[in-house]
Formats: structure tokens, sequence, C-alpha cells
């Protein structure tokens, strides 16, 4: 008996033009000769349901298709059923959203005979995977992710991206940029966080955002943590001080680029764990899907080699 296989596919991803691909994934698979089940999302957080009975039922691959988003709540839905200290996985990634960091950085094609192919031949990487606890006024919320996190400006720039409907691919979030820069007040960061040695250091300033990365991009092209690394069993930290509207603007394309690791409003470090609160609420994201819009509070770690990923 062949290995069971679950596609969970977001047809809203990319606005909507996933959904319009799914024929195109149904002939990929068949010409690739691969019996695979696939489901729909419905609303938000139907992925980590679906993913969540998958693997209860005993699927062997699960697979996001989709956006980063997409991705998020597959891992999550599995991590939340996967016993502690067990490996989460297997999971695979069709990229079909707009942004699609998590594809790119782990090397999985976004041609979708090519990314169908990697289903097929069931080579495997072991990643980080990464936990966060954010903090809301009266609650806790509890979210894996597996590409990048941020709080302050890179979350608001995450919530202006969902109003816009008129454009495609990384023209939303450089727009999103823009409407941002209206909407965000930079209030006080106190930052504290683990260095691979164990020495514990902090930071209070007032900060334009605090990233955090697995790997090196996000929001379709933005190189936040140009040098972080999905397997090396430590997160990077950027934390960026306060800066005006024209400082931000001058940032855009080093961070485009991944060239402003020398930046004098920046500051990068690689950490285990790391706790952040604010003075003000700020909202915050994780791989692309906003956790919160009023976090006071946040703190993540990191699970070395974790996630098992079809590459």
């Amino acid at each position: 008996m062949g290995k069971r296989v679950k596609i969970i596919l977001n047809p809203y991803s990319n606005r909507g033009r996933a959904g319009k691909n799914l024929d195109a994934l149904r002939a990929a698979l068949a010409t690739a000769d691969l019996d695979a089940e696939i489901s729909l999302t419905s609303r938000p957080g139907g992925g980590i349901e679906l993913a969540r009975q998958a693997k209860l039922d005993g699927v062997d691959v699960i697979a996001a298709a989709g956006g980063d988003g997409t991705m998020n709540e597959v891992v999550n839905g599995i991590a939340q059923v996967t016993p502690e200290g067990e490996n989460v996985g297997p999971v695979a990634v069709i990229p079909m959203g707009s942004g699609n960091d998590f594809a790119d950085m782990v090397g999985v094609p976004r041609d979708l005979a090519a990314s169908v192919a990697t289903l097929q031949a069931g080579r495997t990487k072991q990643i980080d995977l990464c936990l966060a606890t954010v903090h809301e006024e009266g609650r806790d919320i509890s979210r894996y992710f597996d590409n990048n996190m941020g709080a302050g400006f890179e979350a608001q720039v995450t919530v202006e991206s969902r109003k816009i409907t008129r454009l495609r691919g990384f023209a939303i979030y450089l727009w999103a940029v823009i409407r941002a820069l209206r909407q965000y007040d930079q209030p006080q960061f106190e930052v504290a966080w683990t260095d691979e040695t164990g020495a514990v250091h902090q930071v209070d300033q007032r900060s334009l955002l605090v990233t955090l990365g697995n790997s090196r991009r996000t929001g379709g092209g933005f190189y936040m943590t140009p040098d972080a690394l999905m397997d090396d069993g430590l997160l990077d930290m950027g934390i960026a001080r306060s800066l005006t509207t024209l400082g931000i603007l001058a940032l855009l394309p080093k961070v485009m680029a991944g060239s402003h690791r020398n930046h004098p409003a920046m500051r990068f470090v690689r950490c285990s764990s790391v706790c952040v609160a604010t003075k003000v609420p700020v909202p915050v994201h994780t791989d692309g899907e906003i956790v919160s819009v009023a976090a006071h509070a946040l703190s993540a770690t990191v699970q070395p080699g974790r996630l098992t990923v079809l590459v």
C-alpha cells in the first residue's frame, strides 16, 4: 500500500488565485501518478483543524497548498497532536501564495509540477520549529511558526496588506509599507534574550520593530534577518530603533537587498529564546498571519530540528 497523502489547499491564497488553480493541481498530481486527497479550507484557522484531523487519522504526508499562512496553519495542526519531543511532520509545501517565503527559503520550487514532485521523491530535511506565546489583555495565544515572527511595524505592514485587493505578489507588501507609515507609532520595547552561550541580554528603547527569523526572508521579498539559518537551532533577531519616515524609506531598499546588517539603526543577535514587552499594545504576526493587533508582550523559543519538511 502506498503512502497516504493529504493536500490542504487554501483557495483564498494569493487573492483567490490558488483556488482557481485547483484543476491545475489535480492535473499535476495525475501526471505524477500521485494519489492524494485534497481538502479545501473555508475560513481562517480551517487549515489547523484539517491538518490536526489528518494527523490523527494516520495520514503519512500532509501538504500545505497556498502561502506562508497556509503552511503555518498546517504545521500548527500537526504540532498540536504530536507528542512533545517527537518530530513534527513530514509536511510538504506546494507554493501557491503571494509571498511563498518559506517555500523559497527551504528550496521548494514554485513550479506546480516540480513542487508536486517533492511529494513523490520523499526527500526530507530537518529544520527548526519555533513556539511563540503572545499576551493580550486577558488572554494568552500560543502559536508555532516555521519562518518568521514580527512585532511592531513589520506586523502593521501585514495588517495593511490585508486591506489591499487590487495588487498582486510583492507589490502588495510594498504598498502596505507606505500605508503602515501613516498608521504606526513607535513605542518603547523591552527586549530580553538568551544567546547561544546561555547569557541573558536586555535592551529597552523606542523601536520601530522586533523581528524574529527562522529564515532570511518575509513579506515576499524583505530579507529582515539576512543571515538566518533554518537548521542552526537559533533564532536571528533584529531590533530596529525608532526612525523618522525618511529614515524608514531609506532603510527599505537595504532590507529588500539584505544589506542592512551594519545599519546604525539595526541590532542583530542570535538567540535560543526571547521575551518582548511594550508600553502600548502592538500588532504581532507569525508567518504573515496576524496573531494579535493589540499584544503587550510575547515570548518565543526554538525547538531545534523538530520540523520534518519534504524538499
